[in-house]
């Protein structure tokens, strides 16, 4: 690469070590400063990073050693930052979702289109050797033609270990926000956009209380669904069937299951970067192991930021992109819309998949 990307970080929460961690290892991205609203989180962030410094936020937009803003807040603050980034001529990538609404994203897309800066979001764990090993599969015929596919998370909640867990239940949260981006990047990468989706939701309980942590015990409203089921009907034909949920508190249900003319495709946690993937072929009786055949080597989160300078300073597309992000989001507003309505939606927006990752491929030449 021509330059290393020089990275901004708005948001000192525990995410924002995972993502320096792997920032500060790869050649294409240098991380150069950190902002959020409290400056002693942010100076705790960077504590073991010694070229990274905690600034206010109106420096860090200012700063001209930023060319890329990355926006670890809460989905609430997302718009607000996003905004404030694109303003400033920063490129933008951000943690999921895009936004708390549709609306809200488009909004984000037009300024970009404006100013001709890149938006990526997560989640960058597609890049693995999971899901594209997965997808590398699919895409050689391995099952035959994919029909179906399901796709579940289902756990008791975020409080049972989270200490300030409330935002998980307030608006741009829930199961379906918070783990959805997951599961759906990972469908539309295996199988292609969505057209039309039917859901329906349902909220166990009105009140939650904290199970750890120095606020064991506390009562807080939850304000969102937490539990979501739906069908999604893909461009290609296939029909995936979904469940989101804090609502269980066990269960044996797959991660992710695809199924073929000719097989099925078992496939790994998709909010995991790695993990085996598993075939039966018609005629087998039990699963085998698919080599890896695809995917980003000991990748982490922050692969997608790389995988986005690399596309930069060549002129190509980024993986992790703006275009699919808001695909997914339309998919999870739909559901919701449909729960309300009762009524099947059709999704509007179109992406394209993205281009696969090689086998062994480094972000920074991919």
């Amino acid at each position: 690469m021509a330059k290393q990307l020089r990275v901004g970080v708005v948001g000192a929460g525990n995410i924002s070590r995972e993502y320096l961690e792997t920032l500060t290892r790869l050649p294409g991205v240098r991380p150069t400063l950190i902002a959020s609203r409290d400056f002693t989180h942010s100076q705790a962030a960077v504590a073991r990073f010694p070229d990274i410094r905690a600034v206010p936020l109106s420096e860090l937009y200012a700063s001209d050693q930023v060319d890329l803003v990355l926006d670890l807040t809460t989905p609430a603050a997302h718009a607000e930052v996003s905004q404030a980034a694109l303003a400033a001529g920063k490129h933008l990538y951000g943690e999921k979702p895009l936004a708390t609404t549709t609306a809200e994203a488009r909004s984000l897309l037009a300024t970009a289109a404006k100013t001709g800066l890149r938006v990526g979001c997560a989640p960058d764990t597609v890049l693995g050797t999971g899901i594209q090993t997965a997808r590398a599969c699919l895409d050689t015929g391995g099952i035959g033609t994919p029909v179906a596919a399901s796709a579940f998370m289902a756990i008791p909640g975020h409080e049972q270990w989270h200490p300030n867990p409330e935002f998980y239940y307030r608006a741009g949260g829930g199961p379906l926000l918070d783990m959805g981006p997951y599961y759906l990047t990972a469908l539309v990468t295996l199988l292609g956009p969505v057209q039309r989706v039917v859901g329906m939701t349902g909220t166990s309980s009105g009140t939650r209380f904290i199970g750890s942590g120095p606020r064991l015990g506390t009562a807080f409203a939850v304000e969102v669904a937490t539990h979501v089921t739906g069908v999604l009907h893909h461009e290609g034909g296939a029909l995936s069937t979904l469940i989101m949920s804090f609502d269980v508190w066990k269960n044996s249900l797959p991660k992710i299951e695809v199924y073929g003319t000719a097989g099925s495709l078992s496939v790994p946690d998709p909010s995991s970067f790695t993990g085996n993937v598993l075939i039966c072929c018609s005629g087998a009786s039990v699963w085998s192991t698919v080599p890896v055949s695809g995917g980003y080597s000991e990748a982490s989160r922050g692969f997608g930021v790389a995988d986005m300078a690399r596309a930069i300073s060549t002129g190509a597309a980024h993986r992790a992109s703006a275009e699919l992000a808001y695909h997914v989001l339309d998919i999870m507003e739909g559901l919701h819309a449909s729960a309300k309505s009762g009524d099947t939606r059709q999704i509007e927006s179109r992406c394209e998949r993205p281009a696969p990752v090689p086998a062994g491929a480094l972000p920074e030449y991919a």
